[in-house]
């Protein structure tokens, strides 16, 4: 990869063509050849519209979890592409934490709730943070498994170290509302709501649930 940033009219030309073609190799290949991850995140943040969307498009791609921070405030740019595409990327930087057997054994855990293998998944992901306990997806995807197991107090400590490891965190924080409400815990579970609204405020389904759980709340 060139260290030499290339003007921002050639990560717009790359993003038209990959719009056109839909080919995400061609795309990487060709802005892997230009920009840096480092030059990347400069026009992500000081862009136009265009060469935002374009830089957060490259980010999901070629980034890792040290780009959280950036597509997390990406959450709430001014342009809803932009946000869409930081959306959908920062959940694919979760995954890759630069150890190629932690990033194997999250894709097991993944694949576990898929298939709603829930015993075997808090297994894995247990093993998986006795080896790497700092991994904010690990405790996430085993809080999955334990909410799925009714186990909503376990889950709800899970999604809790999920936060406070990665405070970008959206998908923790509307875990650890859904596992308050099993609980009961009205007021807590509207916090993590407007938490999670707060990170990504594009969570048009959560931002009903707040309405209905504010009325609860204080009707109550």
């Amino acid at each position: 990869m060139s260290s030499q940033t290339a003007s921002s009219p050639l990560l717009d030309r790359l993003y038209h063509r990959f719009l056109t073609s839909e080919r995400s190799a061609e795309f990487i290949y060709n802005v892997a050849r230009h920009y840096t991850i480092a030059s990347l995140e400069r026009l992500a943040n000081g862009g136009s519209r265009v060469t935002r969307r374009a830089a957060v498009l490259a980010i999901g791609f070629m980034g890792d979890n040290s780009s959280s921070d950036l597509l997390g405030r990406k959450l709430t740019d001014s342009d809803r592409a932009v946000r869409l595409l930081a959306d959908h990327g920062i959940r694919q930087l979760w995954m890759r934490v630069g150890n190629p057997g932690i990033e194997s054994g999250l894709r097991r855990v993944a694949r576990l709730n898929l298939r709603q293998q829930f015993a075997e998944s808090v297994d894995v992901a247990s093993d998986l943070l006795d080896l790497a306990p700092e991994t904010a997806e690990a405790w996430n995807l085993r809080a999955i498994a334990w909410y799925s197991l009714e186990e909503y107090d376990e889950a709800l400590a899970d999604c809790r170290r999920a936060i406070e490891l990665n405070p970008w965190h959206f998908l923790a924080a509307l875990g650890s509302a859904n596992c308050n409400l099993e609980l009961g815990n009205m007021i807590e579970a509207l916090d993590d709501f407007r938490t999670a609204l707060r990170i990504n405020p594009d969570l048009d389904m959560v931002r009903s649930q707040v309405d209905q759980l504010q009325r609860i709340v204080e009707g109550s």
